[in-house]
């Protein structure tokens, strides 16, 4: 624990807290790669859906095995959504399945947390893109734009810069490639066992989400979720036929009427806790579905919509977890992104985001040893933990 710390939570000041995060970040990374390289032709999104929260199971169920009260596994489930699809599609096994095919954009989706230490990622990729059949037309202006726009945010979610810096390059990039920011979408601070923080970034939002939206200033020692979506179409999200299969845990509380909903809410609480989870991961998918109603009525449970651009929209997404370290911010999720397969006639004209993206994103000499970090933080900042009470 870091003395003096608001909630006293703990935080990237204590090295441990440091070494959870990337161990979590190494388990959706490595997560992640095994989809993409199984995101082919034909392939089934439920099935990698399924193949994906089970990897992140196995792969956390291997860290700190001695100490039994700690908790880890999902933070955040796999889903997989595809083309005009913006987000949050994992279907049930009862539910229809999509099937991938050529030319389709996939966007995945998913977390890990080691004791409440959340680290989540988002990638896209386009079936069948090589470096011979590149990806073009508006599908590469998206890819682009979005695979720009979260490099530009990396280098600005920096202590001292305020969200709304963000908010702006990322619209200033979408606008560069004729393509929208996805309306209102946010990008939250994690905090231990909290996957949406107090401060958030917003993209491209309405002038009714502007005004009630808050601007927040990064400060060093926090951690944010930096989640860009960028579409070839309107940015508008909708809800059409999808059921909604992901939902979290609130801090609300109400007395349920039903003996399923209650039956329902009590192994969700055992559980999953405060992370998100899908109806697919219960017992019985069909009591989940009939117990999950009567909670989100009442506001004790959350649901994540499933959300679509217009038709013939492409939705491109890239979400990568950043630590603000006293040397800079060490980005510690995300695979990297294969330009030569992507082929957009749109650029980047403005001279100052142009320059912004030449600028390094590497923490100045980030430390592999945990002494040497440690004797990094400490130089830096005269003595750590005192930081954090400002």
């Amino acid at each position: 624990m870091t003395v003096g710390d608001v909630d006293d939570l703990p935080t990237i000041a204590d090295d441990l807290v440091v070494t959870k995060y990337k161990m979590a970040a190494e388990i959706v990374n490595k997560v992640l790669k095994e989809l993409v390289e199984a995101c082919k032709l034909s392939a089934s999104v439920r099935d990698l859906c399924i193949l994906g929260d089970k990897r992140l199971a196995e792969e956390t169920s291997k860290a700190f095995k001695k100490d039994k009260k700690l908790t880890k596994g999902i933070a955040f489930p796999t889903c997989i959504s595809v083309n005009n699809c913006i987000c949050h599609y994992s279907p049930l096994t009862s539910e229809p399945d999509v099937i991938l095919a050529d030319g389709d954009m996939v966007k995945m989706d998913m977390g890990a947390h080691i004791d409440g230490f959340i680290a989540v990622v988002a990638h896209t990729v386009v079936v069948g893109a090589t470096v011979e059949n590149p990806v073009t037309g508006g599908k590469a202006d998206a890819l682009l734009a979005a695979h720009l726009a979260s490099e530009a945010a990396l280098r600005l979610v920096k202590p001292g810069n305020e969200t709304y810096e963000v908010t702006e390059t990322v619209s200033k990039i979408g606008e560069a490639f004729d393509c929208k920011p996805v309306e209102g979408m946010l990008s939250h601070q994690l905090e231990q066992n909290k996957i949406d923080g107090e401060k958030t970034i917003i993209q491209n939002p309405s002038e009714a989400q502007r005004k009630e939206h808050d601007k927040f200033e990064f400060a060093l020692h926090e951690v944010y979720a930096v989640d860009v979506l960028i579409s070839s179409g309107e940015g508008q999200g909708r809800e059409k036929d999808a059921k909604i299969t992901v939902y979290k845990k609130t801090e609300d509380t109400y007395m349920l009427k039903m003996k399923t909903s209650r039956e329902f809410f009590s192994k969700v609480s055992k559980q999953f806790g405060t992370m998100p989870f899908n109806l697919r991961s219960m017992e019985e998918e069909r009591k989940a579905r009939m117990g999950v109603v009567e909670c989100v009525t009442h506001k004790l449970i959350e649901p994540f919509q499933v959300l679509f651009d217009k038709e013939g929209a492409y939705v491109a997404q890239f979400k990568f977890t950043v630590l603000l370290m006293p040397n800079g911010p060490h980005k510690i999720t995300g695979l990297p992104f294969d330009e030569a397969s992507c082929k957009s006639e749109k650029s980047i004209e403005d001279a100052e985001i142009q320059k912004l993206l030449k600028t390094s994103a590497n923490p100045k000499a980030a430390k592999k040893k945990k002494k040497a970090a440690e004797k990094a933080v400490t130089e830096e900042t005269g003595a750590a933990p005192a930081l954090v009470e400002q």
